[in-house]
């Protein structure tokens, strides 16, 4: 079953487990005048967060669907929003909409520049273009500026079913979970290269108070720290990586 908490003012957390990957999926529904969904998950997702999504607001009033980046569990089911959802546009970084998303989605995506501000009512998302982090040059992440929330995707990935927000260290699992990542087939699926550096130095300029983490517990603290730390979790886990074969 789907579970949905509150991890900040209007912005609810409605989490999947998926046993056989000991990860959780989580989507993000922003409560406004122009009511945000942040991933839409796999098709075979949609009637159960349709159904989280009812606790919160009528499913049909969603104005906006963003994810990070083109794959099935950031958007995998947005056509079948896009049915349900009269006035529902997808947003997505320019790149995500004119390589795939225009081709794919249902309906015409409004493609945010890097910078640029979708406004739903009180809230302002930043669109933050972050290029093969964590994934694919398409990528980019959502800034809410008035609550500081940064909607990070796959970034701070921690495996198993963990508490929804915590202001508790979360670093150590990410490490574990980079780790994990290496050993297996998902091996190289965030390529390490200079500008991981440039990019997430970038993002803790923006001093985020939670982090909105698709895989594991939302974080509330400080966001440009963890951000830097990340930077050198990356690097110690991805960097020797990417010099084998």
């Amino acid at each position: 079953m789907a579970k949905v908490h509150e991890i900040a003012p209007d912005v609810y957390r409605i989490s999947i487990f998926v046993p056989e990957f000991d990860l959780q999926f989580n989507h993000f529904l922003v409560r406004d005048d122009e009511p945000l969904l942040f991933h839409t998950g796999y098709q075979r997702f949609f009637p159960e967060l349709r159904e989280a999504v009812a606790t919160v607001l009528p499913p049909a009033k969603i104005r906006w669907i963003s994810f990070s980046h083109f794959e099935s569990d950031e958007c995998g089911s947005l056509n079948q929003w896009l049915e349900m959802a009269p006035d529902a546009e997808p947003a997505c970084t320019f790149l995500a909409a004119t390589l795939s998303v225009n081709d794919f989605a249902l309906r015409p995506t409004r493609a945010l520049q890097d910078g640029e501000v979708l406004a739903t009512g009180r809230f302002r998302f930043r669109s933050c273009h972050t290029a093969h982090l964590p994934h694919g040059w398409d990528a980019g992440v959502l800034f809410e500026e008035t609550q500081q929330t940064l909607l990070c995707s796959d970034l701070f990935l921690q495996f198993g079913e963990v508490e929804p927000r915590t202001k508790s260290d979360i670093l150590g699992r990410v490490r574990d979970g980079l780790l994990n990542m290496q050993a297996g087939p998902f091996a190289y699926v965030t390529p390490y290269t200079p500008r991981i550096d440039r990019v997430l130095k970038k993002l803790a300029e923006l001093k985020p108070k939670t982090l909105a983490t698709m895989h594991g517990s939302s974080w509330v603290g400080d966001g440009a720290g963890a951000l830097r730390e990340l930077c050198a979790i990356m690097k110690e886990t991805l960097g020797p990586a990417e010099l084998e074969p």
